[in-house]
């Protein structure tokens, strides 16, 4: 299956340190050689590169990683298909506009029935479940709520209740930010790390690639970084509970609820 990665923060950073491990993956250290792809807001737009081949080999992801783009909340993915074509229009993260901003959303899993799903007003481009999900996803929310909802807390209750029911029977580890937060459910194997002072040094797990972050982040500084396996060799990430949504904003994870 394929591979998640999210960072969501209090302050603007740039990914460079764990995209590098992501890429590693994307046909190198991992047979994740179908696609990959990066969107990074910048308040409620994203900025999305994707593209159809190994992220190991490719020259855009080492532009991506020589030229750092500082954000609050960024979301990644390397695919191994199942369902669909290697081809641009089945390459996560996608996005859609609901409410005057982009969601992002990219999946690790197979979605049941995925086709079955109810659509609102949102319509896949490409052949995957994965987007097939979303669509279904945004659907949901746009009938839920007219406007963008002023309560964290009730978005955060229809993300985890709608994902639980597509997810259902299937597998459906998610990623899914708007540009303020982020959120994170756990169907199989997910983790995350909320990097804070006192920051100390990371080592990649898959490539000899060192960052001492106490040299390139201020004592205020907090960054929370979700991916399907840790990253990191020397690091102590949290693993998810099956069937949970993990909520994060400011870098921080808020609440944890059954999904």
């Amino acid at each position: 299956m394929c591979e998640l990665l999210g960072m969501e923060c209090n302050v603007p950073t740039d990914i460079v340190f764990s995209f590098s491990g992501l890429a590693t993956r994307g046909g190198k250290a991992g047979p994740h050689a179908d696609g990959w792809g990066l969107a990074l807001y910048e308040g409620r737009m994203a900025r999305v590169f994707l593209e159809p081949h190994p992220a190991a080999s490719s020259p855009l992801a080492t532009f991506v990683r020589e030229h750092p783009i500082k954000t609050l909340l960024a979301i990644a993915h390397v695919r191994k298909k199942t369902r669909g074509g290697t081809s641009l229009v089945n390459t996560h993260p996608f996005a859609r506009e609901l409410w005057g901003r982009h969601f992002v959303f990219a999946h690790n899993g197979t979605v049941k029935k995925a086709k079955s799903l109810k659509l609102g007003r949102f319509h896949p481009i490409g052949e995957t479940d994965s987007e097939h999900a979303f669509c279904a996803l945004l659907g949901a929310l746009a009938h839920d709520f007219r406007d963008y909802p002023r309560s964290q807390s009730d978005l955060a209750a229809a993300v985890a209740a709608h994902a639980g029911k597509i997810g259902k029977g299937g597998t459906f580890n998610m990623l899914l930010g708007d540009g303020s937060q982020l959120f994170a459910r756990c169907s199989t194997k997910l983790h995350y790390i909320v990097r804070q002072a006192p920051f100390k040094r990371a080592t990649l797990a898959d490539e000899d690639l060192t960052v001492d972050f106490a040299a390139v982040t201020t004592p205020k500084d907090r960054v929370a970084v979700i991916a399907t396996m840790p990253l990191t060799r020397d690091e102590t990430w949290t693993a998810g509970t099956p069937d949970t949504l993990w909520h994060f904003r400011a870098g921080r994870l808020v609440r944890t609820l059954a999904s």
